[in-house]
């Protein structure tokens, strides 16, 4: 019989192929992984080379899964107290905690390897430190120890482009930070959002998340907040050469479109205003980088 106490757990269980899939937080590494291949595409003024693209994308994807079952084990009894997470595999007790870890660091082990043997180096050893950034340091000790715990951990979500360029050219240039720049910004409205929505939820998980610390106002005061300093940051690759007009016309009108819901939720909130402002970051994110790539393209798509 399944139990949402994790300390009841059945040792014996095995879970199934999904309950493992579902470890790995598919949609959150989609977009990680997205985001990394952008950063190799712009890393370079013409095609990523197979080699790269394929083994590069496929072990950054394994080590940010791997980071993933790492956070459901630490985090299985605040997800059996969250009405969003209670019906993960580890609370359920689909999964026990030590095949869930020896499957989180078979996925590290496997994803790492690949970049240092197939890739290089340096994208290993920065897709290790983002590893540790997430599993450990912000899971284990910033989630739990300050209401600014996503603004410092973002770091570790921001770093897939980081990690995609240097597989590419093998060095981290200033065009690699402001994509890094981008994504660290963009996170704390991202997820503050979603906070807002829960934070009955963490209050009761004893996460001290900020609407929880700070209130819901003070929390979407700072939404829009960082959402105007997104706005601005999203401007540099315009600003220092790296994108052209196409970008910049495409940064603009998603800049705004979340500044809206920012506003919205701020001063019109309606019952699910917070998680369609979630909602709408997920895209806009995913839409930024497909701007990126297709203004860095332009010539080839386009020729003027």
């Amino acid at each position: 019989m399944f139990t949402r106490d994790f300390g009841a757990t059945d040792a014996g269980q095995v879970g199934t192929w999904r309950d493992y899939y579902l470890l790995t937080k598919p949609g959150v590494v989609r977009l990680l992984v997205f985001t990394a291949v952008a950063g190799m595409f712009l890393a370079t003024p013409g095609m990523v080379p197979w080699d790269v693209l394929v083994f590069g994308s496929l072990g950054i994807a394994l080590a940010s899964a791997s980071g993933a079952a790492v956070n459901h084990v630490l985090d299985r009894r605040v997800d059996a107290a969250m009405a969003r997470t209670r019906d993960r595999p580890l609370p359920m007790g689909r999964v026990n905690e030590r095949d869930a870890l020896a499957f989180a660091i078979a996925l590290g082990i496997a994803g790492l390897g690949i970049l240092a043997l197939l890739v290089n180096v340096l994208t290993a050893a920065l897709t290790f430190v983002s590893l540790i950034g997430y599993a450990v340091v912000y899971t284990v000790y910033l989630k739990r120890a300050t209401s600014q715990n996503i603004v410092i951990g973002g770091a570790a979500g921001a770093s897939p482009p980081v990690l995609g360029w240097a597989a590419v050219q093998n060095d981290v240039g200033g065009y690699a930070l402001l994509l890094f720049l981008i994504i660290f910004t963009w996170t704390p409205p991202h997820f503050w959002a979603l906070a807002v929505a829960r934070k009955d939820e963490y209050a009761k998980a004893e996460i001290p998340m900020l609407p929880v610390t700070h209130g819901e106002e003070v929390t979407k005061s700072f939404i829009v907040y960082y959402t105007i300093l997104l706005f601005i940051v999203t401007l540099l690759p315009w600003l220092t050469g790296m994108s052209g007009l196409l970008y910049l016309a495409g940064a603009v009108l998603l800049g705004l479109g979340f500044l809206y819901y920012a506003l919205r939720l701020k001063y019109a909130p309606r019952g699910d205003t917070a998680m369609k402002t979630f909602t709408f970051s997920i895209s806009y994110l995913a839409a930024l980088f497909c701007f990126l790539l297709l203004d860095h393209y332009q010539p080839l798509i386009w020729p003027l």
